[in-house]
C-alpha cells in the first residue's frame, strides 16, 4: 500500500503543516508524520476523515484512480458496505473463510464485516479492493458508480 505521496501531495496542496492534520484528526502530530511516511498504517477513520478533510477520494489516496473526487459522493455507509463486500465475495465464488485467508484473517473477521458490525480496516480495504478491482469508495458506499477500477 503506498499512499505516501498522496497523503503529502493533498496536505502541501493547502500549504498545510503536518501539524495541521494533527490537530485536525486530535492525534500527535509525530503520528500523523508516520502515516503519511508509511511507518505506521492509518487507521481507516482517520483516513475517511482525511478523505473528507481534503474532498478526495479513497481510491485517488490509494492510487486506484487519478480522479481526486467523484461527483456525489457521500459519507461511509456501513450497511451497504456489508452488502456490497458479500456481494463481491459471492461473484467471486468466495467463501468467507477463503476470502479471510487471501487477505491474512479468519472467516469471524470477514462475517462481522458482513453483518456491519466492523467497518473495514484499512489494510483489508486496500487489499481486498487491489485484488478484486473494486473501487475502496464503492465498496464502503460512499459512491454507488464506479463498482470496478479502470
Amino acid at each position: 500500500m503506498n499512499i505516501t505521496e498522496r497523503l503529502k501531495n493533498l496536505r502541501e496542496e493547502k500549504n498545510l503543516r503536518i501539524y495541521d492534520i494533527s490537530e485536525f484528526l486530535k492525534i500527535d502530530k509525530d503520528l500523523y508524520g508516520k502515516y503519511e511516511r508509511q511507518n505506521v498504517i492509518i487507521p481507516i477513520k482517520h483516513l475517511i476523515n482525511v478523505s473528507e478533510y481534503f474532498d478526495a477520494s479513497l481510491d485517488y489516496i490509494f492510487n486506484f484512480s487519478n480522479l481526486k473526487h467523484y461527483k456525489n459522493s457521500t459519507t461511509i455507509n456501513i450497511q451497504l458496505m456489508s452488502q456490497r463486500l458479500k456481494e463481491i465475495r459471492k461473484e467471486e465464488k468466495l467463501t468467507q473463510e477463503k476470502l479471510a485467508n487471501e487477505i491474512n484473517t479468519n472467516k469471524s473477521v470477514i462475517c462481522s464485516y458482513e453483518k456491519g458490525k466492523r467497518i473495514i480496516p484499512t489494510p483489508f480495504l486496500y487489499e481486498i479492493c487491489k485484488k478484486y478491482n473494486i473501487s475502496a469508495d464503492y465498496l464502503l458506499g460512499k459512491i454507488d458508480s464506479p463498482k470496478f477500477l479502470k
